[in-house]
């Protein structure tokens, strides 16, 4: 149990804002002290070379007019060049242009060659630095020229840069204070902030939890920043339609057991009837079975209907696609139904302005043009039409459905695709329908990632409009 509970704390976004907090105030100073330590060095360095090539310039005058050059003794340079050196608590060398050492502050390499890249390049003309980092030593080499301007030596001048390590280790001595002070206070500011961010979610954590424990049924308005106001509106959102969902299921239990109980309740008194009754005539007995086997019929539809929303419903639902031709197969189902709107003295007329070739599932997009042009027959007037057109782009192609029967009332408009749902019942009824076919027509054009669209006016007719893409794309499971 405390195992669970460290390591949720690990994960929650208080403990991840601690950290993110904690690491904007260490990182800047953990990456700006090394480059800043780079940089004074290496400025420290330049301007200490810079300086030293300037005094050296200074003397190269009296080291050339005096004879120093070529090793001629000079007690006032003597003097002023060991001052100098001892100064920089390093060494100084007068090196002649066959680069022999004439003189030296430390007494010990008079008389020497030295070769060294610098020391050449010097005698040639150029001014240059070099700083050791092994032993802290900055060597500057100065080329010596006479008034006629030839190169007759150069001027060695070594420095000591202790100085510059002494300064780093003060500087690194108060930056750890400097980083113990930050840390500090980016722990302090990251505890803050972890329960000030933490404190808005911890609420609507148990509001989630009120609603869960059906306390409440939706979440508070939550005044605390956007983004968490957003997400409680979603929710807010989502809740709402949990709650429709779950309203609708008990509406569709309850109009199942009604619409199942209804022709077993007719079947029963038809057979409480007959069974009740003594020397019944053949001819009503032959009646009352007539009409047992419609109740029958009409259960068997309903149980059939049901099957196939439930089918269409399950989330693993696959659709058996193939390339269909749509105006053949529009043609075949008029056919079928053809019967039907003679009985019913409704003239029904096929209008295609185009060949279509589709990917669909022809069982199932059979049942949306069946339940479509059935309706529009079935809740006509007698010398009725009902015309059905198909067309195409080149992405989607377009059924329309158009009848002059009864219409639909403007209030029932947006609830026909519901189950069970009648804008008519005592019609519906007289016809036999189950109020499932718009229902299942909905699911299955939905399952083809279509759309339907209806526009009706009761006592003039309906329309229908279905639009289907031509390639069938299978959507991503998430």
């Amino acid at each position: 149990m405390e195992n669970k509970s460290f390591f949720s704390v690990l994960h929650s976004l208080g403990f991840k804002n601690a950290i993110i907090i904690l690491l904007i105030g260490i990182i800047p100073f953990l990456v700006c002290v090394p480059i800043y330590l780079g940089a004074y060095k290496s400025v420290s360095i330049r301007t200490d070379a810079a300086n030293l090539m300037a005094q050296a310039a200074q003397y190269n005058n009296q080291i050339v007019t005096s004879g120093y050059v070529l090793g001629e003794y000079n007690s006032v340079l003597d003097t002023e060049l060991k001052a100098m050196a001892d100064s920089y608590n390093g060494r100084i060398l007068v090196v002649n242009s066959a680069l022999t050492i004439v003189k030296d502050s430390y007494s010990v390499d008079v008389g020497k060659t030295v070769i060294w890249d610098n020391i050449i390049r010097s005698t040639q003309g150029e001014s240059l630095y070099y700083y050791d980092d092994a032993t802290k030593y900055l060597i500057v080499s100065v080329p010596l020229s006479n008034s006629e301007g030839e190169l007759v030596g150069t001027l060695i001048i070594n420095k000591s840069m202790e100085y510059i390590n002494q300064n780093i280790d003060i500087f690194v001595s108060y930056a750890l204070i400097g980083a113990v002070i930050i840390i500090s206070l980016a722990i302090i500011v990251s505890i803050f902030v972890s329960i000030y961010f933490s404190k808005p979610m911890k609420k609507m954590s148990n509001s989630l939890d009120a609603i869960i424990r059906e306390y409440s049924n939706e979440l508070p308005a939550n005044k605390s920043y956007t983004e968490l106001e957003d997400v409680s509106e979603k929710f807010n959102e989502v809740i709402k339609k949990l709650q429709a969902i779950d309203q609708s299921r008990q509406e569709f239990v309850s109009n199942v057991s009604h619409e199942l109980k209804t022709p077993l309740t007719s079947m029963k008194v038809l057979a409480d009837s007959l069974n009740e009754s003594e020397n019944v005539p053949i001819e009503m007995y032959k009646e009352f079975m007539l009409d047992i086997g419609d109740e029958i019929d009409r259960e068997t539809k309903i149980i059939n209907d049901l099957l196939s929303l439930v089918r269409m419903d399950k989330s693993d639902s696959k659709l058996n696609v193939s390339a269909v031709n749509i105006n053949e197969l529009i043609e075949h189902i008029l056919k079928r139904l053809k019967p039907i709107a003679e009985k019913a003295d409704v003239e029904v007329v096929f209008e295609s302005f185009r060949p279509v070739v589709a990917e669909v599932d022809e069982v199932k997009f059979t049942l949306v043009v069946t339940n479509l042009v059935e309706n529009a027959i079935k809740y006509n007037e007698e010398g009725g039409w009902v015309h059905i057109s198909l067309n195409s782009d080149h992405q989607f192609f377009f059924i329309k459905v158009e009848d002059n029967g009864l219409g639909i009332p403007e209030d029932s408009v947006d609830y026909i695709f519901d189950r069970f749902y009648r804008a008519d019942k005592s019609h519906s009824r007289a016809i036999g329908g189950t109020g499932l076919g718009l229902a299942i027509t909905k699911s299955a054009i939905a399952m083809h990632n279509g759309e339907i669209k209806v526009r009706s006016k009761l006592g003039e007719g309906s329309t229908f409009d279905v639009r289907i893409p031509l390639n069938f794309i299978e959507k991503e499971a998430h």
